[in-house]
This record gives structure tokens, C-alpha cells and sequence, in this order.
């Protein structure tokens, strides 16, 4: 760590010298304007970048030795989420239809890139969406709503066994993921431009936690896919009443769970996402239950009512994660 001592002049301005070192790799001269960035943990944050714009940052893949589609697939998530604002796929002879479409399913279940540019041996993505435009907030409560939604549908699949139903509840499952891959990369930019942070009314510390409840609701939405699916494995019109109505009673409760975290968020309650903790407990004992009834049924009935239950208990248990994320990040300013 470079020390200096602070200055004052003029009997009021406090002066403090900027190393020489990082002045000239900066290439900052005499009367050149400089940021000063005050952050919420006390430091000041000295910067040439008087914008407050991201960064523009180019990664390019070159596909010549790249014979896996889902390969590539992740690596253009990767540097999507790493916050690059160009992303070109590159080959030295035609690129082969396989990663072309690749490309098009990365454009189309990600938010902002688009191509815009394509010939036979390149295609250049470019991010047309501005970070700022898409407040943490409204995408976290987009998610919830998403998320709570598919779970109700859940229900009505396996009491009806509406197989286009179930269809649909895997694939809003797809934007989920775009929302939380979204929440990712706004992440990862505000944490390597401190001034978008503050432009975005956000302190870094907020924008990680918010990532860590992204995250947990993505997981909520993987359990809601594993309900359809485990409740399309269930024979029609064999299922006890009362296991159904049990099921429903449990959903609800690992629901209200969820509510209770994301209004806690919301609402910066610190108490009220400490009830709701102990909100889990009431939930699992009463998934043994419904995991002791579930025995006394054929294995055919059994394993998949099993499954539901397991996902039912994981989604209140991680919906308890939130609010266990939302006392962490309130504890420093409320008590």
C-alpha cells in the first residue's frame, strides 16, 4: 500500500498527491479532469472515465477447433455474464450450420446481444442493452412472479395431468435463467465500474446479495421443472385425493414462504425475514408427513410423489435462504 499524507492549502482544501506511477500508465497530465467516486464502505474511488458508461469489451472465439456445439454454447454465456459488450465467432473456413444456430439460441435466451453483423466465416454480436435501463429490482420481482406462477401451474398439472400445461411450465423456466443470467452480468459490470453502481443508485455490497437471491430463485424455478416433470410420471386418475390435497397444502405453505422472503426484500424487514425462517421448520415436518403416507403406495405412485414432495421442501427451504441473504445484508445498517 502506497501512504501519503494529506495537504492542506489555501487554509480549507485538503491535497494529496496521486503516485507518479499510475499517473503516467494512466496517461493523466496537468489540468486533465479526474473522477472522484465516494464508495459506501468510506473509500474514494479516483478515475479517468468521467462517462459513467461501461467499459466497451470485445471477446472472440474462434470455432475452427471447436467441435462441440454445448461447448461453445457455455462459453458465449460465460462472456455474456463476464459483462463483454461485443462478441464475435470466428472460423477460418465456412462456419458449419451447427454453430449458427448455436449463436441463435444464445441471442435469442439472452438478453440485449443481438447480431449485427454475418458473413460466411464471422458473426458479430453486439449488447444493445444499457445496464442502467434494467433496474435489480423490477428483474428480481419479474422472476418471483414467473417462478410463484409455474408452481401454481404445478398443482394443476398433476391434478389434471395437462401435459401442454406441463410444457409450459419448463419453458418459462427458460426465463428465468435469462433473467438471472442478466442479473449476473449487471453484477459483474457494476462491480468493475464503480461509477455505474452509482448511477444505478446500487452500493456493490447490495449488488452481490441481490445476485446470491437471483440465484436462489433460479433454484426455486429448477425444483418447480423436477414437480411437472415427476408429476407426468404419475399414473392418471390413481392418486389418493388426500395425498393431492396434502401436496397442495405443502405448496402453499413453501409459497408463502417465498412471498414472505421477496416482500422482506422489498421492504428491507430484517424482523420479518427472521419469522420467516422459522417458517421452514413448520414446512419440513410436514413434507415428513406427507413422505411417511407416500410408503404405503405402489413404488409407480411413490418415487414420483416422493420427488414432488423433495422439490416442494427445497423451494421453501431456499425461498429461506433469502431472507437468511436479506438479514446478512441488513444486520451492518439496522442493528
Amino acid at each position: 500500500m502506497d501512504i501519503r499524507k494529506v495537504q492542506i492549502t489555501g487554509g480549507s482544501s485538503f491535497v494529496i498527491t496521486l503516485p507518479k506511477e499510475w499517473a503516467e500508465k494512466q496517461g493523466v497530465k496537468k489540468n486533465d479532469p479526474l473522477g472522484l467516486v465516494a464508495q459506501p464502505d468510506g473509500t474514494l474511488l479516483v478515475t479517468r472515465d468521467l462517462s459513467e458508461t461501461p467499459s466497451q469489451r470485445t471477446k472472440t472465439f474462434d470455432v475452427t477447433s471447436i467441435n462441440d456445439p454445448t461447448f461453445l454454447f457455455r462459453l458465449l454465456i460465460g462472456s455474456y455474464i463476464a459483462g463483454y459488450t461485443t462478441i464475435g465467432v470466428t472460423s477460418k473456413t465456412r462456419l458449419p450450420a451447427s454453430i449458427r444456430m448455436v449463436v441463435r439460441d444464445f441471442s435469442q435466451m439472452t438478453i440485449g446481444p443481438e447480431v449485427v453483423e454475418e458473413t460466411d466465416t464471422t458473426i458479430l454480436l453486439k449488447d444493445l442493452l444499457n445496464p442502467a435501463e434494467m433496474p435489480f429490482e423490477n428483474t428480481i420481482r419479474r422472476m418471483y412472479v414467473i417462478v410463484k406462477n409455474m408452481y401454481m401451474d404445478a398443482l394443476s398439472v398433476l391434478e389434471t395431468g395437462n401435459a401442454a400445461l406441463a410444457r409450459d411450465v419448463v419453458a418459462r423456466d427458460n426465463d428465468v435463467d435469462r433473467l438471472h443470467w442478466l442479473v449476473a452480468r449487471q453484477t459483474n459490470i457494476i462491480l468493475k465500474n464503480a461509477s455505474l453502481s452509482r448511477k444505478m443508485g446500487v452500493a456493490s455490497s447490495a449488488v452481490v446479495n441481490t445476485y446470491l437471491i437471483s440465484r436462489i430463485i433460479e433454484r426455486i424455478g429448477d425444483h418447480a421443472v423436477r414437480f411437472v416433470e415427476e408429476a407426468g410420471r404419475l399414473p392418471g386418475g390413481r392418486i389418493d385425493p388426500a395425498a393431492i390435497e396434502s401436496i397442495r397444502n405443502a405448496t402453499t405453505h413453501a409459497m408463502t414462504i417465498f412471498d414472505r422472503s421477496i416482500f422482506s426484500f422489498f421492504k428491507a424487514d430484517i424482523r420479518e425475514s427472521h419469522a420467516n425462517i422459522e417458517q421452514v421448520k413448520a414446512l419440513e415436518e410436514e413434507c415428513k408427513v406427507i413422505f411417511s403416507h407416500s410408503l404405503e403406495e405402489n413404488p409407480e405412485i411413490a418415487v414420483p410423489l416422493r420427488n414432488i414432495v423433495a422439490s416442494i421442501r427445497r423451494a421453501g427451504e431456499y425461498a429461506g435462504d433469502i431472507s437468511e441473504n436479506v438479514i446478512n445484508m441488513l444486520v451492518e445498517d439496522r442493528i
